[in-house]
This record gives C-alpha cells, sequence and structure tokens, in this order.
C-alpha cells in the first residue's frame, strides 16, 4: 500500500438546498482504478470540491493515470489492489481500509464500485466510518452468487444513482429502500464544453489527423469499442443512408479487443464503406471533436446508467440522437435538444441521421440554444459537486 501526496422518484429524495455543517470532513472514495471513464472523472471532480470546501479528500484505488489529477487537487492518494476481485485480497483489503480509517480519522467511506465496496463495508463494521455507495449503471445478473456479489452496492447507509434509470433498477433488482435513494446526475465541466472554448486551427489539425475531407458532413459515434455501445449498428445505418457525402468517426480505444475492432472492420469492408467510415482511437479533446461532428450518435445496445456522451454534446450545441433506452431518457429531450430510436435498429437510426442533417439553419441554430441551455442548466459539474457534498453532509447529521 503506497500512499501519494409507489418510484424511487416518488418515494426517493433528491438533495435539498440547506446548509452544510461547518466541521471540516474528512472523506475517503474507493474506487478500483483512476483511468478514463465517468465514475473517474467524478471522483476527481469530488476529491476538487471537498478540498476547496475546506474538507480532507484521500482517495484509494490500483492505480491510473489519473493519480496526478487526484493529487492536482490536494488530494490524497493511497494505492491499493481496491480493483481486485480475489475474495482473499478483499478481505486483506478490508483490513488495510479500516488502518487508513484511523490513521486519517476518516468521517466518510464513499465506495464507488463492488469489489472496493464489500471491503470498504467489512471495514466499517468495526470503525466510526459511515458508509456511502454509488451505482453509476445496472449489473449484468448471471447467477444467484453474482447478485448476491451485487447487492453490496446498495448496502451503503445512503445510496448515490446517477439517475431515476439506476435509482428503479436498485429498488426493483436489489431491493433498496427508495428513501435511502439520492439520485444526482453526473456533472460535465461546462467551462469546457462550450463551443467559444474550442480554437479553429484545432479543429483543422483533429480534421486532417481523421483524413476527412474539407467539404464533407460528419456523424461522430464516441464510447470505447465494445460490443454494447452499438458501433455496428452505427456501420449498418451508414450502409443504409442515401446521402453519399456523410462521414462517420467511430471515436474509442478498443481497450484489448482485438477480435471486436476486427468484426468492426470486416463489416466496413462487407458494406464497401473503408472510404465512408473511420475508426480513431482514443481522443483528449472530445471538445474539438464534437465541433467537428454535424451529428452525435450514443447508439448503445444495452442502458446506459447516465449518457454522458448525449449530456457533452448538447452542451457543445450538436445535434444529438441517442438510444431510448437507460439514461438516455433522462439527458435528451426528443425533438427540442435531440431525438431517441429504438436499439438494434440501424433503419430507424438512419433516418434519424438524415432527418437531423436535414434541417434548416434556423432549425438548427434553434435546437443547439436549446441543447446547450438543457445541458448547462442541469447537468454541471458544480451542480453534481454540491449535491455530493449535501449528501455527506445529511449522512453525518443522521
Amino acid at each position: 500500500m503506497a500512499e501519494q501526496s409507489s418510484s424511487p422518484k416518488q418515494k426517493g429524495k433528491r438533495n435539498k438546498e440547506r446548509p452544510a455543517k461547518n466541521k471540516s470532513l474528512t472523506v475517503m472514495q474507493v474506487i478500483p482504478n483512476l483511468g478514463a471513464g465517468g465514475a473517474e472523472q467524478t471522483t476527481v471532480d469530488v476529491t476538487a470540491a471537498l478540498v476547496a470546501a475546506g474538507h480532507r479528500a484521500v482517495v484509494v484505488a490500483h492505480g491510473g493515470h489519473r493519480v496526478i489529477e487526484i493529487q492536482r487537487a490536494g488530494g490524497v492518494f493511497v494505492q491499493m489492489p481496491v480493483h481486485s476481485k480475489n475474495p482473499v485480497t478483499m478481505w486483506l483489503n478490508a483490513q488495510r481500509l479500516r488502518r487508513l480509517v484511523k490513521k486519517y480519522n476518516v468521517d466518510i467511506v464513499h465506495a464507488r464500485s463492488r469489489a472496493p465496496a464489500w471491503s470498504c463495508y467489512w471495514a466499517c463494521l468495526k470503525s466510526r466510518a459511515r458508509f456511502l455507495t454509488t451505482c453509476h449503471a445496472p449489473f449484468k445478473v448471471q447467477s444467484d452468487l453474482k447478485r448476491s456479489y451485487n447487492a453490496v452496492i446498495g448496502k451503503g447507509e445512503l445510496v448515490i444513482a446517477n439517475s431515476e434509470f439506476v435509482a428503479h433498477y436498485l429498488v426493483k433488482e436489489y431491493e433498496v429502500p427508495p428513501e435511502k435513494i439520492r439520485v444526482i446526475p453526473r456533472g460535465i465541466p461546462i467551462e469546457k464544453f462550450n463551443p467559444s472554448a474550442v480554437r479553429a486551427d484545432r479543429m483543422l489539425k483533429m480534421s486532417e489527423e481523421w483524413r476527412i475531407p474539407e467539404v464533407s458532413t460528419v456523424v461522430l459515434l464516441p464510447g470505447r469499442l465494445t460490443r454494447w455501445k452499438g458501433q455496428m449498428v452505427m456501420i449498418e445505418a451508414m450502409a443504409r443512408l442515401t446521402r453519399r457525402d456523410v462521414y462517420c468517426v467511430l471515436l474509442g480505444d478498443d481497450q484489448g479487443r482485438v477480435d471486436y475492432r476486427m468484426d468492426l472492420e470486416d463489416l466496413i469492408h462487407a458494406h464497401e464503406l473503408e472510404d465512408r467510415v473511420r475508426i480513431i482511437g482514443h481522443c483528449d479533446e472530445m471538445n474539438v471533436a464534437y465541433m467537428l461532428a454535424d451529428v452525435v450518435v450514443s447508439a448503445s445496445i444495452e442502458p446506459e446508467g447516465f449518457g454522458r456522451i448525449a449530456v457533452e454534446a448538447q452542451a457543445m450545441g450538436r445535434p444529438v440522437i441517442a438510444t431510448n433506452i437507460g439514461g438516455s431518457n433522462e439527458t435528451v429531450i426528443p425533438g427540442q435538444t435531440g431525438w431517441l430510436v429504438s436499439p438494434h435498429d440501424p433503419d430507424m437510426l438512419a433516418k434519424g441521421i438524415e432527418f437531423a442533417l436535414s434541417l434548416s439553419d434556423e432549425d438548427k441554430n434553434n435546437l443547439a440554444v436549446s441543447a446547450m441551455h438543457h445541458a448547462r442548466a442541469n447537468f454541471s459539474k458544480e451542480q453534481m459537486t454540491h449535491a455530493t457534498l449535501l449528501v455527506y453532509a445529511e449522512l453525518m447529521e443522521r
């Protein structure tokens, strides 16, 4: 261990505005790794908010390239193999976490994943710390044993869900009492996802890197290359488009899924789309990528817990087409900020893309204004971190 400096919507509670206690808190967030991903970004954002509010933030993870962001925000990073699902390692982690609770006088242990949650749960049983969990997305259930393993995410004294969809899931699948659930939508940095923050030269450079012709129409599907993200549905939709000036960019890392990437390339070849579909790896400037797009698509064939892509794209004023399952139903207003289509339906997706591209300039501008306002009014990073700190205060008052 290395240290470095009735429905949930009806019965559950959203966070109410009320002053937090003046007492300085120590909150320990525990997450498997600090790499790419929404849960990891939320951990960084909450760390910064805790420190800015005069609290102490400790983050425990196995590692990852975002460790430096925790340290820059003023948090304490502790390396521990909390990514492991080995029962012996999980039990040993519980003993290590209990020692950390004592060392840092931790008030709240906040678990953000299942394996760490078990270790945190056991650690808190014999300590003064309060136990909080966050469910970022639904889990696959393949057996009764897996269901029992998943159930730990509902064992927190309070449970944060990042959408009403996830809250319903917790109540239905794991019988989490609605009154324990606090719905806090994921937040994005509005100052970054703002059209005025993107320079023209960055757009030109990225367009050249992607080999997109100067006069072209771009459809962007961001997301790591994994089957449930719907890249195959997107390729099938491209084959059905009547327009031939449309270029599609599948933007995301395969994260070692070489076979799936090959399947995508084979499907592109089968439809003779090599000149109009690009598979691009990881992108560090997503705001620039959104500005290059005429339409942004989220084609997930399984429910998203939240739907970050749709929110980021709306904040950039881009037309969004998402599948009408999971959290996307809560982030896109059909006909006002984007459109929802059925999953597994390339015909419907193709029609949605062609409709979005057929809008007049006036309609595009009106949609952009509505989308940007919607994202800024409901999904800012500041709203998310403020609501989380209110949950911490509530937990200490209980």
